[in-house]
């Protein structure tokens, strides 16, 4: 058995892209046990260390909503000077108020694409979704800060069903006129398809939104991630999130399953000859440590795979 894919590549795909690491963060806010700070701590710098050139370490929320991130402050502590340039999730100001007595220098907020998923994840209307996140991203910036914005519910919600491609669009153009630097479009159910996705880059491009100011993150509830990747990437997407050894959910959407493997993203990457700066053993040698950790196998088929190999 070969530990890499023979390369082949395609016409009109491009040459590199960015792997933006959400398992610290999106990973372990669905463990239903608490991973020890220090265990934390060493799988951030793992990933970095395997070449990962953006690792979201964690989230400032209310402990009360994700319990398994109420050691967020501790942890970025535990980082040092590494951590501060690492991305954190912060939810409203509060949160970013955390993460500038830290001095970090990067955040995401977390908005959603339809009413319902608004007012679970979010205690607001779809349209206050905005007006809370406005003064968050005002002030970041103010702060030198970069911030990145997430959407869920792009492509289907648990409780309203189909969104439409213009729904979605006028969510995401919000998030950005207040001043993201750049989007993330969450498939959180994990119902998309290929066509799909190819529909919505091309929504937002009719909206003057390129790709180069998108992301996508799927998940692989249906086993469609490693497509919907195909699509996005023939759409011209070059920022993937992706979470190591495939961990991660949604504790605010049950039918949220695992998202997109990093090592399966790797895997394919590499078979297409598209760059990305990540070491794949490495990647693996740390999300079957991380299994360990967690008591249970690697939802990743190219772990499996990999770390029987070994």
């Amino acid at each position: 058995m070969t530990d890499l894919p023979m390369t082949v590549r395609a016409d009109g795909l491009p040459e590199r892209v960015t792997i933006y690491e959400v398992g610290p963060r999106d990973g372990l806010q669905n463990e239903q046990a608490v991973v020890p700070v220090e265990v934390k701590a060493e799988f951030v710098r793992r990933l970095l260390a395997a070449g990962l050139p953006v690792v979201e370490a964690t989230s400032f929320v209310h402990p009360r909503w994700v319990p398994q991130l109420a050691d967020a402050a501790e942890l970025m502590a535990a980082l040092g000077e590494e951590g501060r340039r690492l991305p954190v999730l912060v939810p409203n100001e509060r949160g970013l108020d955390r993460a500038l007595e830290l001095g970090l220098q990067h955040v995401a907020i977390f908005g959603s694409a339809t009413e319902t998923f608004a007012t679970k994840n979010l205690n607001r209307t779809f349209d206050e979704q905005f007006a809370m996140f406005e003064p968050t991203v005002d002030r970041a910036r103010a702060a030198g800060m970069d911030v990145r914005a997430y959407l869920s519910m792009c492509f289907g919600d648990p409780w309203e069903g189909a969104v439409p491609l213009e729904q979605v669009v006028t969510a995401g153009t919000r998030l950005l006129d207040l001043g993201a630097s750049r989007l993330s479009l969450g498939d959180t159910i994990g119902v998309a398809t290929a066509g799909h996705v190819k529909a919505l880059v091309a929504a937002f491009a009719d909206a003057g939104v390129g790709a180069d100011r998108l992301a996508m993150h799927f998940h692989d509830t249906y086993g469609q991630a490693l497509a919907n990747t195909y699509a996005a990437l023939e759409a011209g997407i070059t920022t993937f999130d992706a979470s190591a050894g495939g961990l991660g959910g949604c504790p605010y959407a049950k039918s949220a399953t695992g998202n997109l493997a990093t090592e399966d993203l790797v895997w394919m990457l590499d078979g297409l000859g598209i760059d990305h700066g990540v070491d794949l053993a490495a990647v693996v040698a740390t999300s079957a440590w991380m299994a360990r950790e967690l008591g249970r196998p690697s939802p990743s088929a190219v772990v499996r795979a990999l770390a029987s190999a070994g």
